[in-house]
């Protein structure tokens, strides 16, 4: 068997600086880590409301365990469709005020698996330019027309809109708060423009959920435009700080992906302790509003500091803090200078953010202390120094 393409494509990787290998991590996930027996100060977690490592969560998985056991057996169509499982949806619904919800195994799964249940050949698809790769791959496996618009650009969306073929489904789709660049979808302009046009909105809440407010709903809710928009999707491993994926909308949607939707079908289901956890999560989200305005807080202090600093962080408003670099090799550089000193913030590169946009994705959470962020600061500091010094 011939093998040495590999090592060829590997090569080609190091040398572009786009190589990338696993880092282990010790510790529960919380505002450090212990990284090579080292304590650091964790800012490259989603875990953003600090549940993952939340006694209430742990409880409840146990008692999961205890009651239903460790695996579900089958897909929710076989004999995989568990109360939890049931419960739980009933409890994103409540939350994001739609008539339904259905649970997925991964937010990757939802985004590739409900794309081309809602368009098809001959449909087009108008996607903003830096949506995540899940929702890039569902475009791709629809088999319709997509149209790329420039990020959050509301001119090229009408115009797409205005060129697309009067038959056919025109779906819109975009992230409503982006996972790479922390900032803001234009949702209002988004829903109007597709009302004018005749068009279907799907929004991935992915990194919003818990987030916002009221009780934590996201930026859907926020804006009040559940009413107007059919598809939300969103992720129970973030804010929620356990695991899976859910869609959120009417009845007749909920319906449609059961039949037809074959990343839902043909994989077993979720198991039963990761169900509990998420339904306790939830429970959280809305009894500790405490979080969302710690991770506010913490968000604009470190942001306020970086911006002193000099550093470049785009358009961000919210947890995620996109420290731009621009060259790959220079970024990663920068991350592990950061690392030796004591703060862990992952470095992007392309293919996940575009060519000469590489940076340092630095993520919140309600459990980092004042005196975290402002010790991080000071190694931002000392190491922007060295950094210049070259």
């Amino acid at each position: 068997m011939n093998t040495s393409f590999l090592q060829t494509e590997l090569k080609n990787l190091r040398d572009k600086g786009l190589y990338r290998s696993l880092r282990r991590v010790e510790g529960d996930q919380g505002s450090t880590l212990l990284i090579d027996d080292r304590e650091v100060i964790n800012f490259s977690s989603n875990n953003y409301l600090g549940l993952a490592n939340h006694p209430a969560l742990r409880a409840a998985a146990k008692e999961a365990i205890d009651r239903y056991g460790c695996g579900s057996g089958a897909s929710r169509l076989i004999s995989g469709n568990m109360t939890l499982h049931e419960e739980l949806e009933d409890k994103i619904a409540e939350l994001k005020g739609t008539e339904g919800a259905l649970v997925f195994n991964s937010g990757f799964q939802a985004n590739t698996g409900v794309i081309p249940v809602l368009v098809g050949k001959g449909d087009v698809i108008l996607s903003d330019a830096l949506n995540h790769a899940s929702i890039i791959d569902g475009c791709r496996l629809s088999r319709s027309e997509v149209v790329v618009y420039g990020h959050c650009n509301m001119d090229q969306l009408e115009l797409a809109l205005k060129q697309a073929p009067v038959r056919g489904r025109k779906l819109i789709v975009t992230e409503s708060l982006f996972s790479m660049d922390g900032d803001e979808a234009p949702l209002a302009d988004i829903v109007s423009l597709a009302e004018k046009y005749g068009a279907t909105v799907m929004v991935d809440e992915a990194h919003a959920t818990g987030v916002y407010e009221p009780n934590g709903a996201g930026l859907v809710a926020k804006l009040g435009l559940g009413d107007r928009i059919l598809i939300q999707m969103g992720t129970l491993g973030k804010a929620l700080g356990g695991f899976g994926a859910y869609i959120a909308g009417t009845k007749a949607l909920r319906e449609l992906l059961i039949n037809r939707c074959r990343s839902f079908i043909f994989t077993t289901s979720l198991p039963p302790a990761v169900m509990a956890i998420s339904i306790a999560a939830l429970d959280l989200v809305k009894k500790e509003p405490q979080r969302r305005q710690e991770l506010r807080e913490n968000s604009e202090q470190l942001r306020a500091g970086l911006k002193a600093l000099g550093f470049m962080l785009g358009d961000s408003r919210s947890q995620i803090l996109p420290l731009m670099v621009g060259d790959a090799a220079r970024c990663m550089q920068l991350s592990e200078l950061l690392l030796e000193n004591g703060v862990f913030a992952q470095g992007i590169r392309p293919p996940t953010v575009p060519v000469y946009t590489s940076r340092l994705r630095i993520t919140l959470m309600a459990t980092h202390t004042p005196e975290q962020i402002n010790q991080a600061l000071q190694i931002f500091a000392e190491v922007a120094q060295k950094s210049d010094r070259g």
